[in-house]
């Protein structure tokens, strides 16, 4: 027989497991508990919207790029046991809030739905300005292209923003050599919005998807020796240059490669947007590298002095994680021999001239 010794030692043992099972438990349920409780306190509304054919997998992801989840995993998951599946496609708005629950009820609920949601579509690349005049058109001239840059150009309006905003810092906008000041920041993407929505609200409803981006890479925004304007800047410049998404992240080590050597740009898309309002053609920025802007990289060290138009997350990934790998210091697109425009990097000028020579480029 076991002597009581023996007996107490795996009652002990037993006690043990049982309670390392139960906090085990514990601090199961507390987790799940949190990863199906709110992201906010209900401050930030986001126009949310569910395609057509959507799966449960598409819509989690969605709701987790947008900041309205905390764990897409525990989320589909609930959703799963608790039958909530059968979502309503259309555009809904929801708040950060919202506890997953009420968001998963909420998206079933046809009678949630926005109704005569204006569309904005903000593709990469756009011009503050040429944003500004689709916000016009299409709210039917309600604010006028000029009314809704004087608002994206007022400083005292940007403080405001800044208030509300950690990525806006006030004393990089406030300069009056800049074409548009929150040119950079109206980050791309489809956008849902109310009829009787003010400037305020869909600029800001721009700037939150900014946020959703910027706290997503925050760590490699602190890591960057750049500040946040100058990663914007140096983005925008890249978003211009580079044809596909794959070229970004060479044509990002290249500028990159160019500072370190004290070298300038030398970017014609910069001459575009020094021209501005005379741009017409792609080819004036070819042929205008004089024209005298603090733009204008061929006549100025270093980055041009504010974005020269809304970049798109790849190009602000390319910036944040550029390939310098190859020390590339140049780069040439063949514009005229390949549709798609690929680009062919050189280490030396000497390369560089040869290359151009050879795809009917003019230096």
């Amino acid at each position: 027989m076991p002597t009581r010794r023996k007996v107490n030692s795996v009652r002990v043992v037993l006690l043990v497991v049982v309670c390392i099972l139960i906090i085990a438990g514990l601090a199961g349920v507390f987790v799940v508990k949190k990863d199906l409780s709110s992201t906010g306190n209900g401050d930030k509304n986001i126009v949310f919207t569910i395609e057509s054919g959507d799966t449960l997998d598409q819509v989690v992801e969605n709701l987790e790029n947008e900041n309205l989840i905390s764990n897409a995993t525990v989320t589909k998951l609930y959703a799963k046991a608790s039958h909530n599946t059968n979502f309503v496609a259309g555009t809904f708005e929801l708040n950060d809030g919202m506890s997953v629950k009420e968001i998963l009820s909420y998206i079933q609920d046809s009678t949630k739905l926005k109704k005569d949601a204006l569309v904005l579509k903000v593709p990469e690349g756009k011009w503050a300005k040429e944003i500004a005049a689709e916000i016009s058109n299409l709210y039917d001239g309600k604010f006028s292209s000029e009314e809704i840059l004087n608002q994206w150009n007022d400083i005292s309006y940007i403080q405001k923003l800044a208030k509300d905003y950690s990525f806006i810092h006030v004393d990089d906008l406030n300069n009056s050599n800049y074409k548009v000041k929150l040119e950079g920041y109206l980050f791309p993407d489809t956008y849902y919005l109310g009829k009787e929505d003010s400037i305020d609200e869909i600029t800001r409803i721009m700037l939150d998807r900014f946020e959703v981006m910027y706290k997503e890479n925050k760590e490699a925004f602190d890591k960057s020796a750049l500040s946040i304007h100058q990663i914007v800047s140096l983005a925008s410049v890249v978003q211009f240059e580079a044809s596909e998404p794959d070229d970004m992240a060479k044509i990002a080590g290249v500028f990159y490669n160019r500072l370190e050597q004290n070298m300038k740009l030398q970017s014609s898309v910069t001459v575009c947007y020094a021209l501005y309002d005379d741009f017409k053609d792609p080819k004036d920025c070819e042929t205008n590298p004089e024209i005298d802007s603090p733009y204008n990289t061929y006549l100025h060290e270093g980055l041009p002095i504010g974005p020269i138009l809304n970049p798109g997350e790849e190009a602000i990934q390319a910036v944040l994680n550029p390939d310098r790998k190859d020390g590339y210091l140049f780069f040439a697109a063949d514009i005229y021999h390949k549709k798609n425009g690929e680009i062919v990097y050189s280490k030396t000028y000497e390369e560089h001239q040869q290359i151009c020579e050879e795809l009917g480029l003019n230096l």
